[in-house]
C-alpha cells in the first residue's frame, strides 16, 4: 500500500476552509481511491463519499469535508464523557462534527453521527480558537465526541496539538474502528480515550454495527500498551442482544487478561432510539448484574451510567475497600484520594489521571458558540 503523505493543514481548496487534504489513503488500478483510515476500505471514484459521508474521492485523492465544522460546543463535565479516572470533576469543551464509520442500529446519536446534511454544521472553529476558548472557559480538557472523532482525524490531530500549547488535555471518544497507521498519529495526540466496546461477539458488531470486533480489540491492546493514552471502556448493555452473563464473562476475562484490571469498565443503559425503538430500555438489574460479575472476576473499577446509581458510581480502594470518590450522577460528593491519588485511608493508589485537588465544575451543561453561522 502507498500511503500519501500530504501535509496534514493542506487545503486544496481556496474557497473552502473546510475542505482538507488527507493522508491515508491509496490509488487503485481502476482509477478509484481507497480511504486506508479505516478498516472499511471505503473504494471511491471522484464525486463518491465513504460510508462516513465526510470523506470524499476528489481529484484523484481522498478529502475531508468538514474540517474545523461542528453542529455545536458544549461545557460538560468530564464524567459525561464518561471518564471517571481522568481529571474527576473538572470541565470537559465537547463538540462533534457530522457523520460515522460504523452503523450502528442502536446509535443514541444518531441525530448527529448519522446526519448527511452539512446545515447542520452551524458552528465553526480553528483548532487555535477551540484551544483558546477551553482556557477561557475553564475546561481542563477538550473532547471529541457526539460522533466518532476517527473520521476527522486531521482536525482532531490539530486541535490537540493546538490544546497541548496551552496545557490543555485531549480526549477521544470513539469506537475504536481505525487502522494501524492512522491510529499511531491519532492516539499519540490524544490524552485520554473512552472506547466504546459494543459487545464481545462478531454477530453482534456485523449485525448490528456493520463492523468487525477483531479490529476493535486490536486497537484497544494498542492504546494500552503502546501509548501513554488513559483509557476507560464502555458498553451499553442491550437486552437480548449482548447482555447475557456469559458473553459479559467473556468480555472481562479479556479485558483483564490483554488490558489489565486496572482499566475502568462502563456498562450503561440503552434507551430505544434511531432502528431499534421497539426493544426495551435496560433495567437497572441488568446493570448491576453486569457490574457485579465484573467485580468478581477481578475488574478493579466497574460503573454503571444513564441510570441512577450511587454505588454504581463510586470509585473505590481495592485496598482496604474505601470509598475514594463518591459520585451522585456528575456530581462529586466526596473526595479521600491523597494529592498523589492514594487512598488516604491505606496509602494504596488508585489507578488513574488526578490532580492535587478535584475539579468542581459540578453536573453543570454549558451550551456556548464559538463561530458563526454558516450560511
Amino acid at each position: 500500500m502507498t500511503v500519501m503523505n500530504t501535509p496534514q493543514r493542506y487545503r486544496p481548496d481556496p474557497q473552502d476552509p473546510s475542505v482538507v487534504a488527507t493522508k491515508y489513503w491509496h490509488q487503485l488500478p481502476d482509477g478509484r481511491v481507497q480511504c486506508d483510515l479505516c478498516p472499511r476500505h471505503c473504494r471511491m471514484r471522484d464525486g463518491q463519499r465513504g460510508l462516513c459521508f465526510v470523506r470524499a474521492a476528489r481529484d484523484g485523492e481522498v478529502i475531508l469535508t468538514t474540517y474545523g465544522r461542528s453542529s455545536g460546543f458544549c461545557v460538560d463535565p468530564i464524567e459525561k464523557k464518561p471518564l471517571n479516572h481522568f481529571l474527576p470533576g473538572s470541565a470537559v469543551l465537547s463538540f462533534g462534527t457530522a457523520g460515522c464509520n460504523l452503523a450502528c442500529k442502536f446509535c443514541q446519536n444518531w441525530d448527529m453521527s448519522k446526519s448527511r446534511e452539512m446545515d447542520t454544521l452551524a458552528d465553526r472553529a480553528e483548532p487555535e480558537q477551540l484551544a483558546a476558548a477551553a482556557a477561557a472557559y475553564g475546561a481542563r480538557s477538550v473532547a471529541f465526541t457526539y460522533n466518532d472523532p476517527v473520521i476527522f482525524h486531521e482536525y482532531a490531530v490539530d486541535v490537540a496539538a493546538a490544546c497541548r500549547s496551552r496545557g490543555i488535555r485531549t480526549v477521544a471518544v470513539t469506537a475504536g474502528y481505525i487502522d494501524p497507521e492512522p491510529r499511531e498519529a491519532f492516539f499519540a495526540a490524544m490524552d485520554a480515550a473512552n472506547v466504546d466496546l459494543k459487545a464481545f461477539t462478531e454477530r453482534f458488531y456485523h449485525r448490528l454495527t456493520g463492523a468487525h470486533l477483531a479490529p476493535v480489540l486490536d486497537t484497544l491492546c494498542y492504546i494500552r500498551h503502546e501509548t501513554a493514552c488513559w483509557l476507560e471502556l464502555t458498553t451499553l448493555l442491550i437486552p437480548g442482544e449482548n447482555d447475557a452473563p456469559e458473553e459479559i464473562t467473556a468480555m472481562v476475562d479479556w479485558i483483564a487478561e490483554n488490558l489489565g484490571v486496572d482499566v475502568p469498565l462502563h456498562f450503561t443503559a440503552f434507551h430505544p432510539d434511531y432502528r431499534m425503538r421497539d426493544y426495551p430500555p435496560t433495567p437497572a438489574s441488568s446493570l448491576q448484574r453486569a457490574r457485579q460479575i465484573a467485580q468478581e472476576r477481578g475488574l478493579r473499577y466497574v460503573y454503571t451510567g444513564n441510570v441512577r446509581d450511587r454505588e454504581g458510581g463510586t470509585t473505590r480502594c481495592h485496598g482496604c475497600g474505601a470509598a475514594l470518590i463518591v459520585r451522585d450522577g456528575y456530581q462529586l460528593r466526596s473526595w479521600s484520594l491523597d494529592p498523589s491519588g492514594a487512598c488516604r485511608a491505606c496509602g494504596t493508589p488508585c489507578a488513574g489521571v488526578f490532580e492535587a485537588e478535584p475539579g468542581c465544575w459540578g453536573a453543570r451543561r454549558l451550551p456556548v458558540r464559538l463561530g458563526f453561522c454558516m450560511d
